[in-house]
Order: structure tokens, then sequence, then C-alpha cells
């Protein structure tokens, strides 16, 4: 299955002001798990944000907090980097990957990746018309073979097909399931061995890390990430993502005019300090990884309630905070209009019900879980 175009603006508008009077919450139960985007931000980060607010600095990243983040991430993450603060996950995906791809090049990625169906040909737009080439796969984690077999295709078409010239995986997967760390290097060594960089999508990478008990470095650049889209957002940050280049003979050439492509694309906050105030408050005593470990349990609690209901069915395993469950047709309705919001995703031909995505974050308590739980139950 692939996601695709799933939830429309004037959906998102009207499941936001579900529960609401005036823009004010009137519900003491928090209602919405159409994302861990609808979450506002934690207050560690709003601290950071005003402590950042005081006095004039420098601009375009010449401030002490913008100075500092390549070594607090090569802190965390035990690499040299090179980090690049952006405002989102599209523009951190798109503009790694034009540093990686020439226009006439391409990318391979699993068929469900965010890049291929839902940041509006944004990657292609920063790649100047390199495409993306799908790989399918049971729960968006792409295999050895599927990869392999993806690139002999391609090599095989000659000059009639663009050249691969990256490989693009995403942790968490788009279907909450995640990558371990043996099969996250297998594919990253396949890519090595054709000289392939790796790009990660780490929109939800703490929530897999959260998940696999590691550490960020075995997450990412031990098993063979050269360049990471950081996500700060969906675990507490305002709006602050980043793109890492781990510093190695695959990276060093995209490095020596990224700085020129942020710029170029409208990416260069004159304000930075603002951007990487929030990456450093969710760095701070892995704030990040704590967030994200209580979206997961949150998402474990509602599955062990959904498997105790006889009309649920989960066609995946949830590792994140992405819990995927088909439900009785009315069941759906009866949540909507109890006030409940989440996303409706393309059922699979044949099966009864409506496929529905539940994403509970950082915000989520248990007796959000609870009701919704109870609601179900009912």
């Amino acid at each position: 299955m692939t996601t695709g175009s799933h939830f429309s603006y004037a959906d998102e508008q009207a499941v936001t002001a579900a529960g609401t009077e005036d823009g004010l919450v009137t519900d003491e139960i928090r209602k919405n798990f159409a994302s861990d985007n609808v979450s506002p931000a934690c207050p560690a980060v709003m601290e950071a944000l005003m402590r950042a607010n005081e006095g004039s600095v420098g601009s375009y990243g010449d401030d002490i907090l913008s100075r500092s983040l390549n070594a607090r991430f090569g802190e965390v993450f035990e690499a040299e980097v090179a980090v690049f603060p952006v405002v989102t996950g599209t523009a951190a995906n798109s503009l790694a990957l034009s540093a990686l791809v020439a226009p006439y090049g391409a990318v391979l990625c699993d068929q469900s990746a965010h890049i291929s169906n839902d940041e509006g040909g944004a990657p292609e737009f920063f790649m100047h018309g390199a495409k993306l080439v799908t790989l399918p796969s049971a729960d968006g984690r792409m295999s050895p073979d599927a990869l392999r077999t993806g690139l002999r295709a391609n090599a095989q078409g000659g000059i009639l097909k663009p050249p691969i010239q990256a490989l693009s995986l995403t942790q968490a997967t788009e279907w909450g399931t995640v990558y371990a760390l043996k099969d996250l290097a297998a594919l990253c060594g396949i890519a090595h061995e054709q000289d392939l960089p790796v790009h990660l999508d780490g929109s939800r990478l703490s929530n897999a890390i959260a998940h696999l008990g590691c550490t960020p470095a075995e997450a990412t650049w031990k098993a063979g990430v050269d360049v990471l889209s950081f996500g700060g957002t969906k675990c507490g940050a305002l709006a602050a993502e980043a793109v890492v280049f781990f510093v190695n003979e695959r990276t060093r050439p995209a490095l020596k005019d990224f700085e020129r492509r942020i710029k170029r694309s409208g990416h260069l906050w004159s304000k930075a300090r603002f951007l990487s105030a929030q990456l450093l408050a969710l760095l701070e005593d892995g704030l990040w990884l704590k967030n994200s470990a209580h979206a997961n349990a949150m998402a474990q609690r509602i599955v062990e309630g959904l498997r105790r209901h006889a009309g649920a069915q989960l066609p995946f395993e949830t590792q994140g905070n992405e819990v995927f469950v088909i439900l009785p047709d009315l069941l759906v309705k009866d949540l909507e209009a109890a006030g409940y919001a989440f996303y409706r995703w393309p059922t699979p031909e044949g099966v009864s019900g409506t496929l529905i995505r539940l994403v509970p974050s950082f915000y989520t308590r248990e007796q959000d879980v609870n009701a919704l739980l109870a609601e179900i139950a009912a």
C-alpha cells in the first residue's frame, strides 16, 4: 500500500476546530490524534526561545547559539558534522537531496516515502528535475532485494534512464515501522558499494531511537547514513528541523556550496538564533528522545486497547508513535461525531472497514488515550 492524498486543508481546518470555541480548548480530553504536528511546542522549547529573545546578536547564523550547533550535534551524534537549521522537513529533505543529485539523476526511495507522496513535488523542484524512483515494500521498510533489483534495473536502462545517484530511507517509516539497525546497515552497505550517498528522512528519528534503545550515532552514521534530515517539530519544537551532514568522502562535495543552496532557496533565516535555540533545547538532557519515548508509550497503550476490540484490525506493527488500524465504518463515523480527529487512509481493496491513523505525541496523556479507547469500546 502507498500513502496518497488523504486529508484536505478544509478537513484539517474542521478537525482543528473540533472541541474548541473561539480558538480556546473547551474539552478537558485532548481528542486530536491527526498528527504529532497538532501538538503545541513543548515548554522547554518556548523557554529557550524567550531566553534567546534577549538583546541584539549577529544575524544569519553569526550568533553564539547558531555557532554552537556543530559542536553540540557532534557531541550527541559522536561525529564530525555540519548542521544547517531550516524551518520545515520538506525543506530539509529537498535541500539535502539537491546537494547529492544532479538534475539528470535520480533518487531511490520506498513507495511510501514522504518525499514521494507528501511534499508536493518540492524534492524534484529543488533537484531541478531529478527523479524520484520508488521501490515496493510491504510495510514501508525497503528490503535489500528490492534495492538490488532497483539498482540493476536502472543500470540496464543505460542512457535511457536517469542514473541513480542517492538512496533515501525513512526512519521511522511512514507506516510507523522501524528498521532494525542491521537492516539499515545492510541497505546503506549496498548503496555504498555503488558509491551512492545515503540520505535519511529523520522526521521521526527520535521515535525510532526510542524504540530501538540505541544511540543517535548507532541509528545514523554508524549504520551508514551520510546525510540526515533531523526532525524537531514532531518531538516538541515550534518549527525547527536541520540538515545534518556526517562529514566524509561522500558528503564533502555536497558541503562545498550547501550554504549557497540554503540562501538561494530562501531558507537562510536572518534571526537564526530562534531556530538554533529550539534545536539546542531539544538536545538538552535528551529531551527530544524523552518526548518521543512518551509518544511511543502512548501509541503502545492505544494498540493494547485496540487488540481487545474484536472489530479492530492492525495491519502494521506499531514501533513508533503512528498507529494504523482498520475499524468498522460506523465506528469511525461515531468517533468523528464525538469530536475525535485523525486521518483516514486509503483502505486496501477487499478489506471491510476504514483504515485510519492515530498519532499521539509528547502532549498526549494517559487519560486522553483512555478516553479514546473507552469511546471505541462503547
